[in-house]
């Protein structure tokens, strides 16, 4: 079976365009649709955590300050993650920061990384909206720490990717977790739902 890895970064800001760095980061790694593994830390971005952004996650300037820094806990993360694919919710925001700090230590990023959130407004596009934890209670889905920390949401989103697995497997007779599951991940990212089933429906 394919290990898919989940990850989610809480950060400084917005981007690593603008001197933007994480403070945690955690991933869970999953296989045929359940966690086998995880990874968390916080790390030391050396650069002051707004305010508005410690109260969203609860992550402060003096929890940071004694964790290790960027660069060390993202070489762990590499070697966790090492060539299993990667999925976030709103990859596109986690994709900047891997990419970024694996960069920096002249590391490749060369992972495949698909969206859930693209593929559940496809698959769920009667959800009251798609946020992580919107999606979630929609979906009947549990909840263990609070939303804006790494891990919770590692585990939520690895949730999400586990039901969108069996729908895809029992409403549209896919493989739930192998290569064509995470190729419908990406593609769907890309293009409408119907037409990659209807050319995906019998993968191996």
């Amino acid at each position: 079976m394919t290990r898919i890895a989940v990850i989610d970064f809480e950060t400084t800001g917005m981007s690593p365009l603008y001197g933007d760095r994480p403070t945690e980061v955690a991933i869970v790694m999953t296989e045929g649709g359940r966690v086998v593994d995880q990874f968390q830390s916080l790390m030391n971005p050396h650069r002051r955590i707004p305010g508005f952004i410690a109260q969203l996650t609860g992550i402060t300037d003096a929890m940071v300050r004694a964790a290790p820094p960027v660069a060390t806990v993202m070489a762990e993360a590499a070697r966790f993650v090492g060539a299993a694919p990667l999925v976030a919710h709103n990859a596109s925001f986690d994709r900047k920061f891997w990419q970024a700090e694996l960069a920096a230590l002249g590391l490749d990023a060369a992972q495949p990384f698909a969206c859930t959130v693209l593929l559940a407004r496809r698959l769920y596009p009667q959800a009251p909206n798609h946020k992580l934890s919107t999606l979630a209670h929609y979906l009947g889905l549990a909840r263990e720490g609070r939303a804006h920390r790494a891990l919770s949401d590692a585990l939520v989103t690895a949730a999400v990717l586990g039901r969108i697995q069996a729908d895809l497997t029992e409403r549209h007779g896919l493989p739930d977790a192998g290569h064509a599951v995470l190729s419908g991940l990406q593609q769907c990212s890309r293009a409408a739902v119907p037409g990659w089933l209807q050319r995906h429906a019998h993968a191996a």
